[in-house]
């Protein structure tokens, strides 16, 4: 059949027509509001010779489409506080654009600088110390010491000792001597990179820790004198663990001692305790402990590789401080040196569920600690189990300031998820008492920043609001008895860049809806009988406006009535969105969170269509114009819900969902999370890299592709073609079904990206297809 002159005129070179070339000319000038509004990735508060003034510095963060990367900036803000008048904020002019730089760590006083460049492709990596008026020191770090620093949520670990003379950090271990051939085959002697008549092999394959990790070597510690310039690795670390989280424990009475307390990761957490790393992103079920170890610059002779050389014996030996636990991490000294606080995931690690509800534990540290003695853990928050309507609900905390201690050196400020909503916390560590001091009143989300003696520098925003520093102290009134905490909005040259997207958003509102769940059957605990909750934001007339189901991956993970940028800009569309928060959700206590493994694809699908059903129910929104879109086990979801419900979703979107647990447990970095959302409870105890026919069988029952020939609904998938975590096998097997059958489905890959599709322009390819597929359905 020939194809007439006039319609081809009609497709662009993309084989658009005219009208879908408009759509994406639109939504794409519009999504570009949205992606360059800058974010604030952390702050530091430091004091200064005039007791009311401090100055803060915030890391900034910005997408850069064209470089297909992320700007990163510094900006100084001086913080004045005259007694109760209103707080005053002198911003430098500019921000400053930190080219190059991985990652800056400022010392405790403020004085100076740790600015660090990740080598690349075998490049050295460079640490420079910036006093306030010049770099001070800079040393290049050969590739034969160590390789790039780790800077990601986890295993990063950069830490100034009290003095400033040291700074500990986790870098990648020098990779193992590959093995060299010629023209006379093995060579027996090591040749060099450079040496163009030899080649070298691949060696053995080491196990790694999955998505992210899949191409970094061994997290190792390090010393850095900042004296000599010399950096040494800590020996005395067994290799069957991974290092991450360091920080100095508080010098001897003496002064002479010198200890770092870390977190260490066993290597060997594979099914039947093989040695095999499952994947860790995301999952805080991986067993660890905290460690103390000497300095390696204490012992003179120590046993160390430094940028000299030398070499000789060491008698120091890691320490396991916490036996006891079957989960530490997030290390941190009061500034008094007496309290040792961390964080546990027992409840992740003993139940196998991959996130579950924190707890908070401290150590009394004694002035004069020698590394064979006991030390006991001591409670401090337990889990909450099943929380009362209102009241705390338990600790979720993500991360944890490096520097979190009010000066009272008893009491830390923590951000943790509140039921739908993330708020900060003040807990006193004598007693255990656990305080919100975000305001109680509302459905903002709120993070801390730093902490400045008794005060804290903070973000605030919800689905409608960008972000917006606040700054808080603690009021009392005049004798003395406290009466909560008063917040104060800081004036900053960020607002300039969110203005416009502040008014694209000035005409909806959300609010957080609590859902009854339908017909509880008796089995369930108290907890997961309770209510759940879902973010509404709604646009003007929403009942007859088009909205969008929106699901969060995990499924032991939260959305949180905060700003995202994506959501935003689909709200923007004219989409009203309704955000669920289903059983299994964190923030809810762990009896709600522990309902849902065993009973993935009908408890929290039912609790999907439970939610949409209230919302329709009260007016709300247009039934008959419902879109849905999810990432991971949201996409796992969407995937079911348009399978099990295929009359009630026009059109749908999924990014690296889960599609067949059957074919996941074979190709996936965490094969044993399919057993818990499978098996609930039992999978400890049955997972296996051999999974039996009868596991295969229930795997594929729980899977969306059980379900594929009842979908109706047009589908959008993206993938991401390094994702590890649910490789691009899964979602391209469905996609190729779902087309046998006749279904309507449009699939985009990115090559490069791994689960999280978040390369700037890969990112925003999505959502613009995101957005123009769901305007071309829900017309």
């Amino acid at each position: 059949m020939q194809v007439s002159e006039p319609a081809l005129k009609k497709q662009n070179s993309s084989g658009m027509d005219a009208m879908m070339s408009e759509e994406y000319a639109s939504q794409s000038k519009l999504l570009e509001d949205f992606t360059y509004v800058p974010s604030i990735d952390s702050a530091w508060v430091f004091k200064t010779s005039n007791g009311d003034r401090s100055t803060a510095m915030f890391s900034i963060s910005q997408a850069d489409l064209l470089a297909n990367n992320t700007r990163k900036h510094i900006l100084y803000s001086h913080i004045t506080r005259h007694g109760t008048n209103p707080l005053e904020c002198q911003w430098s002019p500019f921000p400053i654009e930190m080219t190059g730089v991985s990652v800056v760590v400022p010392s405790p006083s403020g004085s100076k600088l740790l600015v660090v460049r990740n080598g690349e492709k075998g490049s050295c990596t460079k640490l420079q110390i910036v006093d306030q008026s010049h770099v001070d020191k800079e040393i290049h770090v050969d590739q034969s010491i160590h390789g790039p620093l780790f800077i990601d949520e986890w295993f990063q670990g950069i830490s100034w000792n009290q003095e400033e003379t040291f700074i500990a950090y986790i870098a990648e271990e020098s990779p193992r001597p590959k093995p060299a051939f010629d023209d006379a085959g093995y060579r027996k002697e090591g040749s060099s990179e450079k040496d163009c008549n030899s080649w070298r092999g691949l060696g053995e394959w080491e196990e790694n820790w999955g998505e992210t990790y899949s191409t970094k070597g061994r997290p190792s510690l390090f010393v850095f004198d900042i004296a000599s310039g010399e950096v040494r690795t800590v020996r005395g670390i067994a290799k069957s663990l991974s290092i991450g989280q360091v920080v100095w424990a508080p010098p001897s009475s003496t002064g002479h001692q010198k200890h770092l307390v870390f977190v260490g990761w066993l290597e060997h957490n594979g099914f039947q305790k093989t040695a095999r790393k499952l994947g860790i992103k995301y999952c805080s079920n991986r067993p660890c402990s905290l460690y103390a170890i000497h300095c390696p610059f204490e012992e003179p002779n120590a046993d160390n590789a430094s940028l000299s050389g030398g070499k000789s014996n060491s008698a120091s030996v890691a320490m396991n401080l916490t036996p006891s636990i079957s989960s530490a991490f997030f290390p941190r000294f009061s500034k008094d040196g007496k309290l040792l606080v961390f964080l546990s995931a027992k409840c992740a690690v003993d139940s196998g569920a991959h996130n579950a509800t924190d707890s908070l534990h401290k150590i009394n540290w004694p002035s004069d600690w020698k590394t064979d003695e006991h030390l006991d853990v001591i409670d401090v928050v337990p889990p909450v189990m099943c929380p009362d309507d209102g009241c705390f609900s338990g600790l979720y905390c993500s991360s944890m300031l490096s520097d979190p201690w009010l000066s009272n050196h008893c009491t830390i400020i923590l951000t943790s998820a509140w039921r739908s909503t993330q708020v900060i916390l003040l807990v006193d560590v004598l007693s255990g008492k656990v305080t919100r001091i975000s305001p109680e009143h509302s459905d903002y989300s709120w993070s801390a920043l730093a902490v400045n003696g008794n005060d804290v520098l903070s973000v605030s925003s919800s689905p409608i609001d960008p972000p917006q520093i606040s700054y808080g102290r603690e009021a009392s009134t005049e004798d003395h008895q406290t009466r909560g905490w008063v917040w104060e909005e800081v004036t900053s040259p960020l607002m300039a860049g969110s203005n416009k997207v502040k008014a694209l958003l000035s005409h909806h509102t959300f609010s957080i809806l609590k859902i009854p769940v339908t017909n509880p059957c008796d089995e369930l605990s108290d907890g997961g009988q309770l209510p759940f909750e879902a973010i509404f934001v709604s646009c003007e007339d929403s009942s007859q406006k088009p909205t969008v189901l929106i699901l969060h991956g995990g499924p032991h993970s939260t959305s949180v009535s905060s700003y995202s940028k994506s959501s935003a800009f689909l709200a923007s569309l004219g989409f009203n969105l309704l955000v669920v928060n289903y059983r299994g959700t964190l923030g809810f206590g762990e009896e709600a969170l522990q309902s849902l493994p065993g009973k993935v694809g009908s408890q929290d699908v039912q609790d999907c269509l439970t939610a949409l059903d209230y919302v329709i129910k009260e007016g709300l929104i247009d039934a008959s114009k419902v879109a849905v879109v999810g990432i991971s086990h949201g996409g796992f979801l969407t995937t079911h819900l348009i399978g099990q419900a295929p009359d009630r979703f026009a059109v749908a979107a999924a990014r690296n969902p889960v599609c067949n647990l059957s074919l996941m447990i074979g190709t996936t970095d965490i094969p044993d999370w399919c057993y818990a959302v499978a098996c609930g409870t039992d999978a400890k105890h049955l997972a296996s890299e051999s999974p039996s026919i009868d596991h295969l069988r229930l795997f594929y029952q729980k899977s969306p592709i059980a379900h594929i020939s009842e979908v109706k609904a047009p589908l959008l998938m993206l993938l991401g073609g390094a994702d590890l975590r649910v490789p691009v096998s899964n979602g391209l097997q469905y996609s190729r079904a779902l087309r046998e059958r006749g279904g309507d489905i449009k699939i985009m890959m990115f090559p490069e990206d791994i689960h999280e599709i978040n390369l700037p322009r890969s990112d925003f390819e999505s959502f613009l297809n995101i957005g123009v597929w769901f305007k071309k359905y829900l017309k």
